[in-house]
Protein backbone atom coordinates (compact mmCIF):
# COMPACT_ATOMS: atom_id res chain seq x y z
CA UNK A 1 0.00 0.00 0.00
CA UNK A 2 1.56 3.19 -1.01
CA UNK A 3 1.53 5.95 1.86
CA UNK A 4 -0.83 8.83 1.31
CA UNK A 5 0.48 11.93 -0.60
CA UNK A 6 0.90 15.13 1.83
CA UNK A 7 -2.25 16.93 0.36
CA UNK A 8 -4.42 14.02 0.79
CA UNK A 9 -4.11 14.78 4.71
CA UNK A 10 -5.98 18.69 4.03
CA UNK A 11 -4.56 21.77 4.78
CA UNK A 12 -3.60 23.08 7.91
CA UNK A 13 -5.55 26.37 8.28
CA UNK A 14 -4.89 27.07 11.46
CA UNK A 15 -3.01 30.36 11.05
CA UNK A 16 -5.67 31.42 8.05
CA UNK A 17 -7.97 33.62 10.74
CA UNK A 18 -5.11 34.95 12.52
CA UNK A 19 -3.48 36.22 9.23
CA UNK A 20 -6.78 37.71 7.82
CA UNK A 21 -7.62 39.08 11.09
CA UNK A 22 -4.72 41.09 11.16
CA UNK A 23 -4.95 41.96 7.57
CA UNK A 24 -8.43 43.27 8.25
CA UNK A 25 -7.79 44.91 11.12
CA UNK A 26 -4.84 47.09 9.89
CA UNK A 27 -6.58 47.82 6.76
CA UNK A 28 -9.29 49.05 8.43
CA UNK A 29 -7.43 51.08 11.12
CA UNK A 30 -6.10 52.92 7.93
CA UNK A 31 -8.82 53.53 6.21
CA UNK A 32 -11.29 54.05 8.85
CA UNK A 33 -10.05 55.12 12.07
CA UNK A 34 -9.81 52.59 15.50
CA UNK A 35 -12.91 52.26 15.93
CA UNK A 36 -13.13 50.53 12.54
CA UNK A 37 -10.30 48.59 14.34
CA UNK A 38 -12.38 47.38 17.01
CA UNK A 39 -15.29 46.33 14.72
CA UNK A 40 -13.46 44.21 12.74
CA UNK A 41 -11.52 42.57 15.16
CA UNK A 42 -14.66 41.77 16.65
CA UNK A 43 -16.19 40.59 13.14
CA UNK A 44 -13.34 38.18 12.89
CA UNK A 45 -13.51 36.78 16.06
CA UNK A 46 -17.42 36.15 16.10
CA UNK A 47 -16.49 34.31 12.35
CA UNK A 48 -14.08 32.60 13.62
CA UNK A 49 -15.71 31.06 16.66
CA UNK A 50 -19.00 30.18 13.99
CA UNK A 51 -16.07 28.65 11.13
CA UNK A 52 -14.83 26.71 14.62
CA UNK A 53 -17.88 25.35 15.94
CA UNK A 54 -19.12 23.98 12.25
CA UNK A 55 -15.84 22.70 11.57
CA UNK A 56 -16.09 20.76 14.81
CA UNK A 57 -19.31 19.35 14.06
CA UNK A 58 -18.00 18.10 10.86
CA UNK A 59 -15.05 16.45 11.72
CA UNK A 60 -13.89 13.11 12.65
CA UNK A 61 -11.78 13.55 15.17
CA UNK A 62 -13.19 17.37 16.27
CA UNK A 63 -10.67 19.48 18.32
CA UNK A 64 -11.14 21.90 20.52
CA UNK A 65 -11.95 25.55 18.55
CA UNK A 66 -11.60 28.21 21.54
CA UNK A 67 -7.17 28.08 21.27
CA UNK A 68 -7.45 29.42 17.57
CA UNK A 69 -10.38 32.07 19.32
CA UNK A 70 -8.20 33.00 22.05
CA UNK A 71 -5.25 33.99 19.38
CA UNK A 72 -7.53 34.93 16.82
CA UNK A 73 -8.50 38.15 19.50
CA UNK A 74 -4.77 38.24 21.14
CA UNK A 75 -3.52 39.09 17.51
CA UNK A 76 -6.49 41.00 16.44
CA UNK A 77 -5.76 43.13 19.87
CA UNK A 78 -2.37 43.75 19.52
CA UNK A 79 -2.33 45.06 15.73
CA UNK A 80 -5.47 47.49 16.83
CA UNK A 81 -3.37 48.52 19.25
CA UNK A 82 -0.49 49.09 16.39
CA UNK A 83 -2.66 50.25 13.83
CA UNK A 84 -4.14 52.72 16.70
CA UNK A 85 -1.00 54.44 17.44
CA UNK A 86 0.59 54.51 14.13
CA UNK A 87 -1.99 56.30 12.85
CA UNK A 88 -1.78 58.53 15.91
CA UNK A 89 1.29 59.62 14.97
CA UNK A 90 0.53 60.23 11.70
CA UNK A 91 -2.13 63.11 12.72
CA UNK A 92 0.66 64.41 15.10
CA UNK A 93 3.44 64.47 12.37
CA UNK A 94 4.77 67.70 12.25
CA UNK A 95 4.94 68.00 8.46
CA UNK A 96 1.07 68.48 9.22
CA UNK A 97 1.66 71.54 10.24
CA UNK A 98 3.06 72.58 7.16
CA UNK A 99 0.11 71.50 4.93
CA UNK A 100 -0.52 74.42 2.10
CA UNK A 101 3.01 75.98 2.88
CA UNK A 102 6.34 75.64 1.16
CA UNK A 103 9.24 73.55 2.74
CA UNK A 104 12.79 72.79 2.51
CA UNK A 105 12.60 68.86 2.00
CA UNK A 106 15.32 66.05 1.86
CA UNK A 107 13.59 62.58 0.76
CA UNK A 108 15.23 59.73 -0.28
CA UNK A 109 13.42 58.01 -3.05
CA UNK A 110 12.14 54.07 -2.41
CA UNK A 111 11.38 53.97 -6.22
CA UNK A 112 12.71 55.12 -9.82
CA UNK A 113 10.38 58.26 -11.07
CA UNK A 114 7.82 57.46 -13.29
CA UNK A 115 6.69 59.83 -15.74
CA UNK A 116 3.27 61.09 -16.10
CA UNK A 117 3.48 62.70 -19.21
CA UNK A 118 3.46 66.25 -20.00
CA UNK A 119 7.60 66.41 -18.46
CA UNK A 120 6.40 65.33 -15.00
CA UNK A 121 7.53 62.58 -12.85
CA UNK A 122 6.07 61.08 -9.71
CA UNK A 123 7.87 58.62 -7.03
CA UNK A 124 7.40 57.33 -3.58
CA UNK A 125 10.08 58.37 -1.32
CA UNK A 126 11.32 58.50 2.65
CA UNK A 127 11.09 62.05 4.48
CA UNK A 128 15.12 62.67 5.95
CA UNK A 129 14.54 66.20 6.79
CA UNK A 130 12.04 68.50 7.03
CA UNK A 131 13.42 72.89 7.13
CA UNK A 132 16.41 71.42 8.13
CA UNK A 133 15.02 69.60 11.04
CA UNK A 134 15.20 65.14 11.10
CA UNK A 135 11.79 63.76 10.18
CA UNK A 136 10.60 60.79 8.67
CA UNK A 137 7.61 59.23 6.90
CA UNK A 138 6.21 58.05 3.47
CA UNK A 139 5.82 60.60 1.09
CA UNK A 140 4.90 61.39 -3.06
CA UNK A 141 6.77 63.77 -4.93
CA UNK A 142 5.41 65.01 -8.12
CA UNK A 143 8.30 67.12 -9.78
CA UNK A 144 9.61 68.14 -13.74
CA UNK A 145 11.50 65.58 -15.77
CA UNK A 146 14.31 68.47 -16.50
CA UNK A 147 15.42 68.97 -13.04
CA UNK A 148 14.75 65.19 -11.41
CA UNK A 149 15.13 63.09 -13.91
CA UNK A 150 18.50 61.69 -13.45
CA UNK A 151 17.35 60.88 -9.60
CA UNK A 152 17.69 56.80 -8.89
CA UNK A 153 16.42 54.84 -6.17
CA UNK A 154 18.12 55.22 -3.37
CA UNK A 155 19.41 58.84 -4.28
CA UNK A 156 18.88 61.79 -1.47
CA UNK A 157 17.78 65.18 -2.93
CA UNK A 158 17.00 68.15 -1.22
CA UNK A 159 14.85 70.58 -2.82
CA UNK A 160 11.92 72.85 -2.05
CA UNK A 161 8.63 71.62 -2.09
CA UNK A 162 4.74 72.57 -1.51
CA UNK A 163 3.62 70.26 1.06
CA UNK A 164 -0.28 69.10 0.34
CA UNK A 165 -2.14 66.60 2.11
CA UNK A 166 -2.03 62.90 1.46
CA UNK A 167 -4.79 61.78 -1.10
CA UNK A 168 -4.64 58.13 0.05
CA UNK A 169 -5.26 56.89 3.29
CA UNK A 170 -2.10 54.57 2.98
CA UNK A 171 0.37 55.83 5.48
CA UNK A 172 1.08 58.74 3.32
CA UNK A 173 2.34 61.49 5.21
CA UNK A 174 2.42 64.17 3.02
CA UNK A 175 2.49 64.57 -1.27
CA UNK A 176 5.28 66.93 -1.95
CA UNK A 177 5.11 69.24 -5.60
CA UNK A 178 8.59 70.33 -6.24
CA UNK A 179 8.99 73.69 -6.44
CA UNK A 180 12.76 74.17 -6.99
CA UNK A 181 15.95 72.31 -8.52
CA UNK A 182 17.09 69.36 -6.96
CA UNK A 183 20.64 68.87 -5.10
CA UNK A 184 21.34 65.28 -5.38
CA UNK A 185 23.40 63.20 -2.86
CA UNK A 186 25.00 59.73 -3.65
CA UNK A 187 23.35 56.35 -3.46
CA UNK A 188 24.62 53.38 -1.77
CA UNK A 189 26.86 51.63 -3.86
CA UNK A 190 24.59 48.72 -4.55
CA UNK A 191 21.82 51.20 -5.62
CA UNK A 192 24.42 52.63 -8.16
CA UNK A 193 25.16 49.39 -9.49
CA UNK A 194 21.53 48.16 -9.41
CA UNK A 195 20.23 51.45 -11.64
CA UNK A 196 23.30 50.88 -14.48
CA UNK A 197 22.35 47.67 -14.96
CA UNK A 198 18.83 48.89 -15.68
CA UNK A 199 19.93 51.78 -17.50
CA UNK A 200 22.13 49.64 -19.63
CA UNK A 201 20.10 46.91 -19.98
CA UNK A 202 17.64 49.04 -21.46
CA UNK A 203 20.19 50.76 -23.52
CA UNK A 204 21.14 47.10 -24.79
CA UNK A 205 17.54 46.16 -25.76
CA UNK A 206 16.96 48.99 -27.66
CA UNK A 207 19.98 48.83 -29.71
CA UNK A 208 18.96 45.06 -31.06
CA UNK A 209 14.77 44.85 -30.52
CA UNK A 210 11.96 46.86 -32.61
CA UNK A 211 11.03 49.86 -30.62
CA UNK A 212 7.96 47.93 -29.04
CA UNK A 213 9.59 44.75 -28.19
CA UNK A 214 12.81 46.92 -26.52
CA UNK A 215 10.25 48.88 -24.33
CA UNK A 216 8.39 45.64 -23.14
CA UNK A 217 11.52 43.51 -21.98
CA UNK A 218 12.81 45.33 -19.56
CA UNK A 219 8.97 45.73 -18.22
CA UNK A 220 8.65 42.09 -17.80
CA UNK A 221 12.34 41.60 -16.27
CA UNK A 222 13.09 44.74 -14.23
CA UNK A 223 9.33 46.37 -14.18
CA UNK A 224 10.61 49.02 -15.54
CA UNK A 225 7.59 50.58 -17.15
CA UNK A 226 9.42 54.24 -17.55
CA UNK A 227 9.15 53.76 -21.31
CA UNK A 228 5.99 51.68 -21.93
CA UNK A 229 3.39 53.25 -24.30
CA UNK A 230 -0.01 54.06 -23.34
CA UNK A 231 -1.79 52.00 -26.38
CA UNK A 232 0.37 48.87 -24.90
CA UNK A 233 -0.61 49.58 -21.15
CA UNK A 234 -4.61 49.77 -22.44
CA UNK A 235 -4.03 46.55 -24.80
CA UNK A 236 -2.60 44.79 -21.60
CA UNK A 237 -5.42 46.13 -19.62
CA UNK A 238 -7.93 45.27 -21.37
CA UNK A 239 -6.61 42.03 -22.22
CA UNK A 240 -6.40 40.75 -18.67
CA UNK A 241 -2.28 40.68 -18.77
CA UNK A 242 -1.77 44.04 -16.45
CA UNK A 243 -0.04 41.31 -14.04
CA UNK A 244 2.95 41.02 -16.56
CA UNK A 245 3.91 44.88 -16.13
CA UNK A 246 5.00 44.44 -12.71
CA UNK A 247 7.35 42.73 -11.01
CA UNK A 248 5.54 39.74 -9.34
CA UNK A 249 5.77 36.30 -7.38
CA UNK A 250 5.78 34.70 -10.59
CA UNK A 251 9.15 36.80 -11.37
CA UNK A 252 10.56 35.30 -8.52
CA UNK A 253 9.45 31.60 -8.67
CA UNK A 254 10.69 31.39 -12.07
CA UNK A 255 14.30 33.01 -11.82
CA UNK A 256 14.85 31.08 -8.62
CA UNK A 257 13.10 27.87 -10.12
CA UNK A 258 15.55 28.00 -13.45
CA UNK A 259 18.51 28.18 -10.93
CA UNK A 260 17.69 25.15 -8.61
CA UNK A 261 17.42 23.37 -12.00
CA UNK A 262 20.80 23.70 -11.71
CA UNK A 263 20.47 21.05 -8.83
CA UNK A 264 21.64 17.90 -10.93
CA UNK A 265 25.19 19.49 -11.96
CA UNK A 266 25.88 21.03 -8.60
CA UNK A 267 23.87 19.57 -6.11
CA UNK A 268 21.05 20.46 -4.06
CA UNK A 269 22.95 22.89 -1.38
CA UNK A 270 24.32 24.35 -3.98
CA UNK A 271 21.78 25.03 -6.13
CA UNK A 272 19.52 26.20 -3.11
CA UNK A 273 22.25 28.79 -1.91
CA UNK A 274 22.92 29.67 -5.73
CA UNK A 275 18.97 30.62 -5.76
CA UNK A 276 19.19 32.96 -2.48
CA UNK A 277 21.97 34.92 -3.92
CA UNK A 278 19.70 34.83 -7.44
CA UNK A 279 16.76 36.16 -5.61
CA UNK A 280 18.43 38.76 -3.29
CA UNK A 281 20.49 40.32 -6.67
CA UNK A 282 16.76 39.88 -8.40
CA UNK A 283 15.56 42.23 -5.59
CA UNK A 284 18.21 44.61 -5.71
CA UNK A 285 18.52 45.46 -9.39
CA UNK A 286 14.30 45.53 -9.29
CA UNK A 287 14.79 48.04 -6.47
CA UNK A 288 13.62 46.42 -3.16
CA UNK A 289 10.15 48.48 -2.98
CA UNK A 290 7.68 46.90 -0.30
CA UNK A 291 5.79 45.93 -3.45
CA UNK A 292 8.80 44.04 -4.58
CA UNK A 293 9.44 42.44 -1.24
CA UNK A 294 5.91 41.30 -1.21
CA UNK A 295 6.80 39.95 -4.85
CA UNK A 296 9.39 38.05 -3.41
CA UNK A 297 8.07 36.42 -0.38
CA UNK A 298 5.11 35.30 -2.06
CA UNK A 299 7.11 34.01 -4.93
CA UNK A 300 9.33 32.12 -2.42
CA UNK A 301 6.33 30.61 -1.23
CA UNK A 302 4.93 29.39 -4.64
CA UNK A 303 8.58 28.05 -5.04
CA UNK A 304 8.54 26.17 -1.68
CA UNK A 305 5.45 24.49 -2.75
CA UNK A 306 5.75 23.43 -5.98
CA UNK A 307 9.65 22.14 -4.81
CA UNK A 308 8.73 20.70 -1.70
CA UNK A 309 4.95 19.32 -3.57
CA UNK A 310 3.55 19.98 -0.06
CA UNK A 311 0.58 22.31 -0.10
CA UNK A 312 -0.47 21.46 3.27
CA UNK A 313 3.12 23.27 4.39
CA UNK A 314 2.28 26.89 2.05
CA UNK A 315 -0.63 27.76 3.54
CA UNK A 316 0.45 28.41 7.10
CA UNK A 317 3.70 29.68 5.59
CA UNK A 318 1.52 32.03 3.46
CA UNK A 319 -0.41 33.07 6.43
CA UNK A 320 2.94 33.89 8.88
CA UNK A 321 4.27 35.51 6.24
CA UNK A 322 1.01 37.75 5.59
CA UNK A 323 1.79 38.36 9.84
CA UNK A 324 5.10 39.48 9.29
CA UNK A 325 4.25 41.85 6.76
CA UNK A 326 1.44 43.26 8.60
CA UNK A 327 4.29 44.02 10.99
CA UNK A 328 7.27 45.51 9.00
CA UNK A 329 4.98 47.24 6.31
CA UNK A 330 1.03 47.79 7.45
CA UNK A 331 0.61 50.28 4.45
CA UNK A 332 0.05 46.65 2.40
CA UNK A 333 -2.57 46.35 4.16
CA UNK A 334 -4.59 48.62 1.71
CA UNK A 335 -2.12 47.73 -1.15
CA UNK A 336 -3.95 46.64 -3.85
CA UNK A 337 -1.18 44.84 -5.28
CA UNK A 338 -0.40 43.15 -2.05
CA UNK A 339 -4.21 41.78 -2.35
CA UNK A 340 -3.49 40.70 -5.71
CA UNK A 341 -0.22 38.96 -4.72
CA UNK A 342 -1.92 37.24 -1.44
CA UNK A 343 -5.20 35.63 -3.62
CA UNK A 344 -2.84 34.88 -6.59
CA UNK A 345 -0.43 33.09 -4.45
CA UNK A 346 -3.26 31.11 -2.33
CA UNK A 347 -4.74 30.00 -5.99
CA UNK A 348 -1.67 28.57 -7.29
CA UNK A 349 -0.69 26.75 -4.07
CA UNK A 350 -4.17 25.46 -2.97
CA UNK A 351 -7.11 25.43 -5.76
CA UNK A 352 -4.88 25.10 -9.07
CA UNK A 353 -3.37 21.67 -7.92
CA UNK A 354 -6.80 20.18 -6.84
CA UNK A 355 -8.17 21.27 -10.50
CA UNK A 356 -5.41 20.07 -12.43
CA UNK A 357 -5.56 16.43 -10.90
CA UNK A 358 -8.94 16.34 -11.55
CA UNK A 359 -8.51 17.42 -15.17
CA UNK A 360 -5.62 15.04 -15.56
CA UNK A 361 -8.08 12.01 -13.73
CA UNK A 362 -10.25 12.57 -16.67
CA UNK A 363 -7.59 12.37 -19.45
CA UNK A 364 -5.80 16.10 -20.38
CA UNK A 365 -2.21 16.09 -20.88
CA UNK A 366 -0.36 17.25 -17.74
CA UNK A 367 0.81 20.45 -18.78
CA UNK A 368 -2.20 21.52 -20.26
CA UNK A 369 -4.40 20.56 -17.06
CA UNK A 370 -1.92 23.06 -15.56
CA UNK A 371 -1.62 25.66 -17.58
CA UNK A 372 -5.75 25.90 -17.80
CA UNK A 373 -6.12 25.42 -13.59
CA UNK A 374 -3.92 28.43 -13.28
CA UNK A 375 -5.09 30.48 -15.18
CA UNK A 376 -8.53 29.58 -14.40
CA UNK A 377 -7.92 29.66 -10.48
CA UNK A 378 -5.86 33.20 -10.69
CA UNK A 379 -8.82 35.19 -13.05
CA UNK A 380 -11.51 33.18 -10.21
CA UNK A 381 -9.93 35.15 -7.12
CA UNK A 382 -8.15 37.91 -8.52
CA UNK A 383 -11.01 39.43 -11.00
CA UNK A 384 -13.35 40.52 -7.95
CA UNK A 385 -10.33 43.29 -6.57
CA UNK A 386 -9.37 43.93 -10.40
CA UNK A 387 -13.00 44.90 -10.55
CA UNK A 388 -13.41 46.82 -7.78
CA UNK A 389 -10.45 48.81 -8.77
CA UNK A 390 -11.07 49.43 -12.41
CA UNK A 391 -14.65 48.82 -12.39
CA UNK A 392 -14.63 46.22 -15.86
CA UNK A 393 -14.02 43.08 -15.99
CA UNK A 394 -11.86 41.44 -18.87
CA UNK A 395 -13.62 38.22 -20.66
CA UNK A 396 -10.75 36.91 -22.81
CA UNK A 397 -8.52 37.29 -19.72
CA UNK A 398 -8.10 33.43 -19.28
CA UNK A 399 -7.41 33.02 -23.14
CA UNK A 400 -4.54 35.18 -23.34
CA UNK A 401 -3.30 34.33 -20.25
CA UNK A 402 -3.17 30.44 -21.53
CA UNK A 403 -1.60 31.80 -24.76
CA UNK A 404 1.11 33.83 -23.46
CA UNK A 405 1.64 31.28 -20.65
CA UNK A 406 4.45 29.49 -22.32
CA UNK A 407 6.43 32.68 -23.60
CA UNK A 408 6.71 34.46 -19.75
CA UNK A 409 9.34 31.56 -18.21
CA UNK A 410 11.65 32.31 -21.35
CA UNK A 411 11.37 35.89 -21.33
CA UNK A 412 12.19 36.27 -17.60
CA UNK A 413 14.81 33.45 -17.81
CA UNK A 414 16.89 34.73 -20.95
CA UNK A 415 15.95 38.34 -20.05
CA UNK A 416 17.02 37.93 -16.50
CA UNK A 417 20.61 36.61 -17.55
CA UNK A 418 20.95 39.21 -20.24
CA UNK A 419 20.17 41.50 -17.55
CA UNK A 420 23.02 40.04 -15.25
CA UNK A 421 25.79 40.23 -18.42
CA UNK A 422 24.92 43.72 -19.38
CA UNK A 423 27.83 45.20 -17.87
CA UNK A 424 30.04 42.72 -18.06
CA UNK A 425 29.79 40.92 -21.06
CA UNK A 426 27.91 43.29 -23.43
CA UNK A 427 28.23 41.41 -26.71
CA UNK A 428 27.05 37.90 -24.75
CA UNK A 429 23.97 40.52 -23.53
CA UNK A 430 22.98 41.39 -27.13
CA UNK A 431 22.80 38.03 -28.26
CA UNK A 432 20.29 36.70 -25.43
CA UNK A 433 18.15 39.81 -26.08
CA UNK A 434 17.86 38.67 -29.62
CA UNK A 435 16.43 35.60 -28.29
CA UNK A 436 13.43 37.19 -26.54
CA UNK A 437 12.39 38.95 -30.03
CA UNK A 438 9.93 35.85 -31.25
CA UNK A 439 8.32 35.63 -27.54
CA UNK A 440 8.13 39.46 -27.22
CA UNK A 441 6.26 39.85 -30.29
CA UNK A 442 3.74 36.85 -29.70
CA UNK A 443 2.85 38.42 -26.33
CA UNK A 444 2.31 41.97 -27.82
CA UNK A 445 0.30 40.75 -30.62
CA UNK A 446 -2.08 38.38 -28.61
CA UNK A 447 -2.72 41.48 -26.36
CA UNK A 448 -3.66 43.65 -29.28
CA UNK A 449 -5.75 41.03 -30.42
CA UNK A 450 -7.36 40.39 -27.26
CA UNK A 451 -7.81 44.00 -26.30
CA UNK A 452 -9.77 44.21 -30.02
CA UNK A 453 -12.49 41.79 -29.53
CA UNK A 454 -15.54 43.75 -29.62
CA UNK A 455 -16.66 42.95 -25.79
CA UNK A 456 -13.38 42.14 -24.62
CA UNK A 457 -14.24 44.27 -20.93
CA UNK A 458 -17.67 44.66 -19.17
CA UNK A 459 -18.55 47.42 -17.42
CA UNK A 460 -18.71 46.47 -13.52
CA UNK A 461 -19.28 48.66 -10.44
CA UNK A 462 -16.03 50.03 -9.00
CA UNK A 463 -14.97 49.62 -5.41
CA UNK A 464 -16.50 47.25 -2.68
CA UNK A 465 -19.99 46.70 -4.76
CA UNK A 466 -18.04 45.86 -8.01
CA UNK A 467 -15.85 43.12 -5.93
CA UNK A 468 -18.99 41.83 -4.37
CA UNK A 469 -20.99 41.67 -7.70
CA UNK A 470 -17.87 39.85 -9.00
CA UNK A 471 -16.98 37.69 -6.14
CA UNK A 472 -20.50 36.11 -6.29
CA UNK A 473 -20.93 35.39 -9.46
CA UNK A 474 -17.63 33.64 -9.42
CA UNK A 475 -19.38 30.96 -6.62
CA UNK A 476 -22.17 30.98 -8.82
CA UNK A 477 -20.26 29.47 -11.31
CA UNK A 478 -18.52 27.42 -9.40
CA UNK A 479 -21.42 25.66 -7.65
CA UNK A 480 -23.56 25.54 -10.89
CA UNK A 481 -20.51 23.48 -12.67
CA UNK A 482 -20.74 20.56 -10.02
CA UNK A 483 -23.82 19.90 -12.52
CA UNK A 484 -24.71 19.50 -16.32
CA UNK A 485 -27.37 21.66 -16.76
CA UNK A 486 -25.73 24.27 -14.43
CA UNK A 487 -22.67 23.86 -16.80
CA UNK A 488 -24.99 24.43 -19.74
CA UNK A 489 -26.14 27.53 -18.44
CA UNK A 490 -22.99 28.91 -17.45
CA UNK A 491 -22.10 28.89 -21.30
CA UNK A 492 -25.76 30.00 -22.58
CA UNK A 493 -24.94 33.02 -19.85
CA UNK A 494 -21.46 33.65 -21.34
CA UNK A 495 -22.82 33.20 -24.81
CA UNK A 496 -25.25 35.87 -24.48
CA UNK A 497 -23.10 38.10 -22.70
CA UNK A 498 -20.31 38.09 -25.26
CA UNK A 499 -23.62 38.82 -27.67
CA UNK A 500 -24.49 41.91 -25.46
CA UNK A 501 -20.96 43.16 -25.46
CA UNK A 502 -20.35 42.88 -29.07
CA UNK A 503 -23.00 44.42 -30.26
CA UNK A 504 -22.95 47.07 -27.81
CA UNK A 505 -19.55 47.25 -28.73
CA UNK A 506 -19.89 47.33 -32.88
CA UNK A 507 -22.86 50.16 -32.09
CA UNK A 508 -20.38 52.27 -29.99
CA UNK A 509 -18.21 52.38 -32.82
CA UNK A 510 -20.25 52.21 -35.53
CA UNK A 511 -21.72 55.10 -38.02
CA UNK A 512 -24.06 57.44 -37.13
Amino acid sequence: MTAPSPDAAGLDLRLVPAAVTCWSVTAAGILWGPWSSACALAAAVAATAVLGRWLRKRAPEPEAAWPIVVAVAAVGVAFTIAVGLRVHELGAHPIVSSYGATATVTVTPSESPRLLGGARLMFRADLQSLDGVESSGRVVVFASAVGFGALTAGRPATFRARVGRPTRSDLTVAVLSATGEPTLGDAPGWQRVAARVRAEFAEQARAVLPADQAAMLPVLVLGDTSVLSAQTTTDFRSAGLTHLTAVSGANVTIVCGAVLLTAALVGPRAAVAAAAVALVAFVAVVQPSASVLRAAVMGGITLFAIVSRRRRQAVPALSACVIVLMIAAPELAVDVGFALSVTATAALVVIAPAWSRRLVARGWPKPLADGVSVALAAQLVTAPIVAGMSGTLSLVSVAANLAVAVVIPPITVVGTAAAALTTLWPTAARLLIRFTGPELWWLLHVARWCAAVPGATVPVPSGLPGVICVAAAGVAVLVAWRWRWGRIGVAVALLCLLAWTSGHGVGAVGPP
